[in-house]
């Protein structure tokens, strides 16, 4: 079993900061918001797409897939009693010129074989879509 640990902790009223490994991250925890830092909600989906171009990044090699770039697009719909999340939608954008079944077996493994990918789904509806550059709106 693999475990993860981070440290987090309050600076002040607006800010604080989570640690880890040789990393930190300035976290919005001001009731007010703050525009430059990711709240709890964003903290969330950028951890579902972190999960996905992870996976990416390990799962292409395998499939002899040549990719120049990737672009995850989230959207988190978020209820107010009790709170929570009850939906997220994505696009998966990937830069390649992967025929279709190659780009559908990329999804396949996203999906599959992801752990934040996987805990989510688990509790929550999780739906997207991958398409590639050419295809993905400007």
């Amino acid at each position: 079993m693999l475990e993860y640990r981070i440290t987090a902790r309050r600076l002040d009223a607006h800010d604080s900061e989570a640690t880890c490994k040789n990393a930190s991250l300035d976290l919005d925890t001001d009731p007010q918001g703050r525009p430059d830092a990711f709240n709890p909600a964003e903290l969330f989906l950028a951890a579902i797409a972190a999960c996905m171009i992870k996976n990416i990044e390990r799962v292409a090699p395998l499939l002899k897939l040549e990719i120049r770039g990737v672009e995850v697009s989230l959207h988190g719909t978020r209820q107010d009693s009790p709170p929570k999340m009850t939906r997220v939608s994505y696009e998966l954008i990937v830069d390649t010129d992967a025929d279709d079944h190659k780009l559908d077996l990329l999804h396949q493994n996203v999906r599959k074989y992801g752990t934040i990918y996987n805990t989510v789904a688990e509790v929550t509806h999780l739906e997207g879509r991958i398409i590639r550059r050419s295809n993905a709106r400007p």
